[in-house]
């Protein structure tokens, strides 16, 4: 019989822990075994803390090995866990929640984000290193419930921590399963359990506790206004993935057609879950008519005014009381399929449509809501000023995703100027500022609110300085 590495090395580890020769950096805690799953967060961040004082005393190229089998199982697992969260969520498309689990695999920076700095000078040597922060404790969404927990647990721990996640209630089984079945491999190989955990039932309260744990030293949350006011407000370090509702701007020097297949691939990606998808279109008055017609030949269906109403009535509501009252996206038609979109306004139209747009006026609801549904309304502007000025207005000051269509270099630039987004994309699909058909890298966690952008392992990780006085600079003279 043969024995593969990680067989051989579980072998090893048993006959030592047999005879009382376990190797330091074994599991010889209470909570091996969980595989990262627990109803307490108390017991979670427990058991994460343990872990990450194994980590501490590991090689960067054992943090690499871990970090390949959370890569392997996304990738190779990605039809099974991708039809889980479909299944769980009833959110998205099946196609897409499939292929997000394998590009995160593939695209998530790792290891080879952490350099050091080196000054050398009369006075000697600093060297400047990436340290890790410890406990994170992350809240994750229900739009993409395991990819931001992959994307996540990649960047962190490469960063050399471990974390805690309080999922959505809507996503926490293929939370679980995914961070069981991380953790059990990565025991298997390396004999530390519990570098990823998750609350199984997680609730309000239980994110709330999250946020005040003193054994969490740094907070990453990806959600709405108020999830993000809650780290920011909790005292401790925070990396907060806030909300969007990003504009594009098309004006008469686009190549229209290109342009269609753009909104289209960005807007009806996943139902338009993602953060950074095409929300609302504003076009010049001379390109509007020609816009509309490209969006036709590229497949997506137009609705007319009375079915936009129609559709307006039933999948937007309103919230709050007095001067907290706003409208947002129904919850039924968060990510639901184009077909269901056109059925509640009157309409049937082919299952696998991608995409219903439409010409409304700026007061129409889709315009300010970041609706996550695949209708995306297009308002007609004077000129380019005009249309800068209203995707400034309707992304509400976010900060986080901008497109253009164009061929003038200077309308790019007026429109980068007044949106200072973290994310601008010229001539292309929203996900290209990600790395997916543009330059770049991946990740799911974007942080705006609090400034780190695309977030990568350096995001997580301390400044630590240390300095040799006036030895090792060989270059000077005594």
């Amino acid at each position: 019989m043969q024995l593969d590495e990680a067989t051989l090395r579980g072998v090893i580890q048993q006959v030592l822990a047999e005879v009382g020769q376990l190797p330091p950096s074994s599991p010889t805690n209470g909570f091996h075994g969980r595989n990262g799953v627990f109803t307490c967060v108390d017991e979670a961040v427990a058991a994460a803390s343990e872990a990450f004082e194994q980590l501490s005393r590991r090689t960067i190229e054992d943090r690499k090995r871990i970090i390949d089998h959370i890569r392997r199982i996304s990738i190779d697992q990605c039809v099974e866990l991708g039809t889980m969260e479909m299944e769980e969520t009833g959110v998205g498309r099946l196609e897409h929640k499939i292929e997000k689990l394998r590009t995160l695999g593939e695209r998530t920076p790792g290891v080879e984000f952490l350099k050091s700095e080196v000054f050398s000078g009369d006075h000697g040597l600093a060297v400047i290193e990436r340290a890790a922060y410890g406990v994170i404790g992350a809240i994750t969404p229900v739009t993409h419930s395991l990819p931001t927990i992959t994307g996540n647990a990649v960047s962190m721990i490469a960063g050399g921590n471990t974390l805690v996640v309080n999922p959505h209630p809507s996503g926490k089984r293929v939370a679980a399963e995914g961070v069981r079945r991380f953790n059990a491999a990565i025991a298997a190989d390396l004999g530390i359990d519990n570098l990823i955990c998750v609350i199984a039932e997680p609730t309000l309260e239980s994110a709330n506790a999250l946020f005040a744990h003193r054994g969490i030293a740094c907070i990453c949350v990806t959600g709405g206004p108020a999830v993000a006011r809650a780290a920011l407000n909790s005292g401790k370090r925070a990396v907060v993935a806030g909300p969007g509702n990003p504009p594009v701007v098309v004006d008469e020097t686009a190549d229209f057609d290109r342009a269609a297949r753009s909104i289209i691939q960005g807007a009806a990606y996943d139902n338009n879950l993602l953060c950074i998808a095409e929300k609302e279109v504003f076009c010049t008055a001379e390109a509007m008519d020609p816009m509309l017609a490209a969006m036709e030949r590229a497949g997506a269906v137009r609705l007319n005014s009375t079915e936009i109403d129609r559709l307006t009535a039933a999948a937007i509501t309103t919230v709050g009381e007095g001067e907290h009252r706003h409208d947002v996206a129904a919850k039924e038609f968060i990510g639901k399929d184009a077909a269901v979109l056109a059925r509640a306004a009157g309409r049937e139209v082919p299952a696998d449509t991608e995409l219903l747009f439409g010409e409304t006026a700026e007061s129409n609801p889709f315009v300010p809501v970041e609706q996550m549904m695949p209708f995306v309304p297009f308002v007609r502007c004077t000129d380019i000023a005009d249309a800068i000025a209203k995707a400034k207005h309707y992304e509400h000051g976010f900060r986080h995703t901008a497109i253009i269509h164009t061929n003038n270099v200077r309308h790019m630039t007026m429109m980068g100027r007044a949106m200072d987004t973290t994310l601008f994309v010229k001539n292309g699909p929203s996900m290209a500022s990600l790395g997916l058909g543009g330059e770049g890298y991946l990740s799911f966690s974007i942080a705006t609110p609090t400034g780190e952008g695309v977030t990568t392992p350096l995001t997580f990780t301390r400044e630590r300085r240390c300095s040799l006085v006036d030895d090792l600079h060989i270059l000077g003279r005594d």
